[in-house]
Formats: structure tokens, C-alpha cells, sequence
């Protein structure tokens, strides 16, 4: 049984990697630093399972995950990341990975989500299986952009792409204070404050 470790913190690397050879004493655990060396290492070995950070060095958006299954369709794919999972978890859950785990998870709960996934199964924590289930229940959707108008959404774009409000004004023929109620509108429904975070929030769910 192979295992790739992707995450460019060696403490991580080698703590995963002590952790899951005293668990499981038939596997062979590999790692790397980047996204690019974690390509290289699964088209020259059949790897099982991966353990990959989102923000790893030359790949930190949920792109990764569609890459490293155009090499090796049968991967098994374990985000591990010190993002917050119900804004992260989700997202790439729906990309097809087979479970998100905390970096701040126990020992037992990586043990747990490692013997999960590859019995075939996925893993998530109980906090956002509630998330999932109170997305359904509410009708919310999964991806927060889609709560956006189109002009909404356009105007976000905008912003993202580092527009300020004179010059959306400008560029869309309205006044300032309409984009500034629309920015207004846009922070609230995507819950952020400033434009780094709108800017993150894209990166993510606009991939």
C-alpha cells in the first residue's frame, strides 16, 4: 500500500508519516514539498492514497484536484489542510476528493479517515456532515456565489480583478454610490469583509 504525502511543512510531513506507519505497518508513505514534485512522484508510482494540502506550492485551488485524476483516475484523494472546513470541505468534496481533514485532527481521527477512505468509503467530520444537512434542509446553496445576481456577480468580478468603485462606475455607466451599495450586498451574502477575503472566496468557488 503506497501513500504520498503533498504539504510543504516537514513537521506535518513527518509527524502524518510517523502516524500512519505505526498504524499501518504495511505502508509505504512517500512526500513532497510542492505541487509540481507530487505530479512527477504519481505518474512514476501507483500511489493509493494522497494526502494533499490546498495550499501547497504550485497548485493551491481546487484545479489540483482535476489534475491529479487526469494522471491517476483511481487515486484516492485526503484534502489536509489547516483552512476552515466548512468553507473548504464542501467545495472539494463536490470536486471528487474522498475526504477533508483538519490539521488540527487527533491522531485517531487521521487514523479513522485514512482506514475510511480506503475501504472505500469517504470522510468528513460530523460538523460538516450538519453543514450538508442544513444546506439541504434551508435550500442553500453549496456554492455561495450562486446567491449573486448577475450584476452582482459581475461587479464582484470586478472588484476581484482589482477594480475600485470609481472606475466599476465608470466602466458599468452608474454612480458610485450604486456600487458601493452593490459591494455592500455582495459582502453580506458571501460573508466577508474586505476584498482579500472576496478575493479568496473566488479562488475557491470560481475554479
Amino acid at each position: 500500500m503506497k501513500v504520498l504525502i503533498a504539504d510543504d511543512h516537514s513537521v506535518v510531513r513527518q509527524g502524518v508519516s510517523l502516524i500512519l506507519r505505526e498504524a499501518f505497518p504495511n505502508m509505504e508513505v512517500s512526500h513532497t514539498d510542492t505541487f509540481e514534485k507530487a505530479l512527477e512522484l504519481l505518474k512514476t508510482n501507483e500511489v493509493e492514497l494522497l494526502l494533499l494540502d490546498i495550499n501547497l506550492p504550485g497548485g493551491n485551488s481546487v484545479s489540483m484536484v482535476s489534475a491529479i485524476y487526469a494522471l491517476r483516475p483511481d487515486i484516492k484523494i485526503l484534502m489536509f489542510s489547516a483552512y476552515d472546513e466548512e468553507q473548504y470541505a464542501i467545495r472539494y468534496i463536490h470536486a471528487g476528493v474522498h475526504g477533508y481533514l483538519n490539521k488540527l485532527s487527533s491522531e485517531e481521527e487521521i487514523i479513522e479517515a485514512v482506514q475510511t477512505i480506503l475501504k472505500g468509503g469517504k470522510y468528513i467530520s460530523s460538523k460538516v456532515k450538519d453543514r450538508i444537512f442544513e444546506n439541504a434542509l434551508n435550500k442553500t446553496p453549496d456554492n455561495p456565489l450562486d446567491t449573486l445576481s448577475n450584476r452582482e456577480l459581475e461587479i464582484a468580478e470586478m472588484l476581484v480583478q482589482g477594480d475600485g468603485n470609481l472606475e466599476i462606475a465608470n466602466k458599468l455607466d452608474i454612480r458610485m454610490s450604486t456600487v458601493s451599495t452593490y459591494k455592500s450586498r455582495i459582502f453580506e451574502k458571501l460573508g466577508v469583509s474586505n476584498i482579500v477575503s472576496l478575493v479568496e472566496k473566488f479562488r475557491l468557488y470560481n475554479s
